[in-house]
């Protein structure tokens, strides 16, 4: 029809708004333990199988591998700290980029290790899967 304007039936989800200040999302503390070996390089590398966040564009729950690696400086995480931790996302709508980077910063800041990686393999969504990672050195 000439001149018709159709209307914008997109479904917005709660969740948008809030990928443009991710940066400042307030997280739980990540808490950390004193290390007994600091002149000694090693790995650590930590698990979650089962992590979940919430898509912002669909509301509908994603559900990810993350691996954490990395070597310790004076300071390791403590896990169960990291449990509450990665529970605080179970129910916030966050893209996958945004998962990784925001867990690598708050990693960073807990424990300022030697250097560390973290990634996420996302489970498929609409037929496609998405990894993420991203890596820090001092």
């Amino acid at each position: 029809m000439k001149g018709h304007k159709t209307q914008d039936t997109r479904h917005k989800t709660t969740y948008e708004g809030l990928q443009k200040d991710i940066r400042n999302l307030k997280t739980p503390n990540i808490d950390v333990w004193l290390n007994q070996y600091p002149d000694k390089i090693y790995t650590i590398i930590i698990e979650i199988p089962e992590f979940t966040c919430i898509c912002p564009k669909t509301g509908l729950p994603d559900f990810a591998f993350i691996k954490i690696e990395y070597s310790p400086d004076r300071y390791c995480i403590e896990l169960k700290s990291l449990k509450m931790y990665e529970l605080f996302y179970r129910n916030l709508g966050i893209f996958h980029e945004h998962v990784i980077n925001k867990f690598m910063e708050d990693f960073v800041k807990a424990c300022n290790p030697r250097w560390a990686k973290i990634s996420g393999e996302f489970n498929p969504r609409g037929g496609i899967q998405t990894t993420v990672w991203r890596e820090y050195k001092k």
